[in-house]
């Protein structure tokens, strides 16, 4: 297997990388190594929630998604990749961390719940890059990644989290085990959220955004929750030829010089000129009063 030079360097770095070095070593493989994969993985991410009912009613009745699908969508990506480049204790990745605990400040749910949403983040990419990538992470990386969200739930109080990758799997696939199943709100956060995939494709390829997504999960169980088609072996087959030919491609070419994420930055239609910090976040948030008319379905 013909790999360029540049690419097998990067990995060996990550390989032999300082674990105390684990937020430059998550960054290079976010930003970098595995950029496109992880990217991907954040984006399947976001889907899972919509298959857990008490999470999925909590969504819909704040109505950010339903109302703002856009929106919601790319600022979640933008406060996820704003920790990552900047780091956790950096004046824009404390920013981050207030919004966040600002916005889950009264919103409801278990322990279980919030960590199952950290930890779809964490997770979801890294299977993802395993199946699919370029190549698979190394173990440093999937370490250096375990360890920025274990901080990341510790500033955000979140009770018990894994110490390492393996024991986040483990609590990820019990969790969905117990709670995934179909429920009319997350049936509603999923049509409104599959309209954000179809206006990133070409036009000729948005009737096919279900159907590539379906290929994408490769799981049943979750697709049927989310009311999504089921995946066939055609549509299978045809990711599988696709990600190959991609990966080809990739192994040949240099290690890009310039980072997947530009904190700030132009870079989607929501916000054509860049962004402000305070641009960011939602425009409904959860209150003591909201939260007592809810109840979970």
């Amino acid at each position: 297997m013909r790999i360029n030079r540049s690419l097998a360097e990067s990995a060996r770095r990550q390989t032999v990388a300082n674990p105390e070095d684990w937020e430059t070593t998550y960054r290079q493989m976010v930003l970098y190594d595995l950029a496109a994969d992880i990217e991907l993985g954040f984006f399947l991410a976001y889907y899972r929630n919509f298959a857990v009912p008490s999470i999925a009613a909590t969504l819909q009745l704040n109505g950010e998604i339903i109302q703002r699908p856009v929106k919601r969508s790319y600022d979640t990506a933008i406060v996820t990749y704003e920790l990552i480049c900047n780091g956790l204790d950096s004046e824009r990745g404390r920013h981050m961390t207030r919004l966040l605990n600002h916005v889950h400040r009264h919103v409801p749910g278990s322990q279980d719940d919030f960590l199952y949403v950290l930890l779809t983040l964490l997770v979801v990419p890294i299977r993802w890059a395993r199946a699919h990538g370029w190549r698979v992470p190394t173990p440093t990386e999937e370490s250096a990644a375990t360890r920025f969200y274990r901080e990341l739930g510790s500033r955000m109080n979140i009770g018990t989290i894994p110490s390492t990758f393996a024991e986040a799997e483990r609590f990820f696939d019990d969790y969905e085990r117990e709670n995934i199943a179909h429920s009319p709100g997350g049936a509603e956060l999923m049509d409104s959220t599959v309209q954000v995939l179809k206006s990133r494709l070409p036009a000729p390829a948005r009737p096919l955004a279900k159907t590539m997504l379906t290929a994408m999960f490769d799981d049943d169980r979750l697709t049927d929750a989310l009311g999504l088609p089921r995946t066939t072996q055609l549509s299978k087959a045809t990711l599988k030829t696709v990600l190959k030919a991609r990966n080809a491609i990739h192994r040949r070419r240099p290690l890009s010089s310039k980072p997947h994420f530009v904190p700030g930055e132009a870079g989607s239609s929501l916000y054509p000129n860049g962004y402000r910090l305070d641009d960011i976040g939602p425009e409904n948030i959860m209150s003591p009063a909201s939260q007592s008319n809810h109840e979970p379905s």
